[in-house]
């Protein structure tokens, strides 16, 4: 590389740094939805339909960025947010965003925060997708503390394949010429797990997690 080829590289830089291997990953959003009742806000949960993945479980809207329709991540939030609760685009106002989050599982998640401007209570919301909406004011939120629990995640080379019964190599170790030490597992990581119990529905997990990031910017020593 040469002092022209720097610059074209310097130049190309983004002004601010973004997510490594983003383009790797799938790209999801999620909206975290608000609606305003009797004067105070409710998050608005949804639970997601048994046959679907991660059926029976409590999210917010969201899904997976698709360019073919979507012209940026809050285009994605906003429509999946209207396919799913059976709401039109000037049902909702988004009105911020959260950080984005790098999921252990291997997704870029984009976390958008918006108004719910019908009630929640008369949506006709995508039955094929979606089990059941309810709310929990924010202040439920604000005065419990999630519990907090770990998982493990751990990486492999390989692993037995029960149903072939042979090896499935991943990443050959030996072939490459790398330690051994990475023949066996490695690099095992404590994850943090928070979970709510609420009158309606445990919420836990990316759940649980984002509406942790909310509520601490209402505390005082935020």
């Amino acid at each position: 590389m040469k002092r022209d080829d720097l610059a074209k590289v310097l130049s190309r830089l983004p002004y601010e740094p973004g997510i490594y291997g983003r383009d790797d990953y799938p790209n999801s959003v999620v909206m975290l939805l608000l609606a305003e009742i009797d004067g105070e806000y409710h998050f608005v949960f949804q639970k997601r339909s048994e046959h679907i993945r991660q059926g029976g479980e409590v999210c917010f809207p969201g899904g997976i960025f698709d360019s073919r329709y979507d012209q940026d991540k809050k285009s994605t939030a906003v429509r999946e947010t209207c396919e799913e609760l059976g709401i039109s685009e000037d049902d909702i106002t988004v009105v911020g965003r959260l950080d984005t989050l790098v999921a252990p599982m291997g997704a870029v998640i984009d976390i958008f925060v918006g108004i719910l401007q019908t009630d929640p209570a008369s949506l006709d919301f995508n039955r094929d997708e979606v089990e059941r909406v309810f709310t929990l004011p924010v202040t439920f939120f604000q005065e419990n503390d999630p519990e907090i629990y770990y998982i493990m995640t751990r990486f492999l080379s390989s692993e037995y394949d029960e149903i072939s019964g042979k090896e499935k190599v991943y990443l050959p170790v030996k072939e490459l010429g790398l330690p051994e030490r990475y023949l066996e597992p490695w690099g095992e990581f404590k994850l943090k797990v928070y979970v709510y119990k609420t009158p309606e529905e445990v919420i836990w997990g990316i759940t649980a997690g984002i509406v942790a990031d909310f509520i601490k910017y209402l505390r005082d020593d935020f």
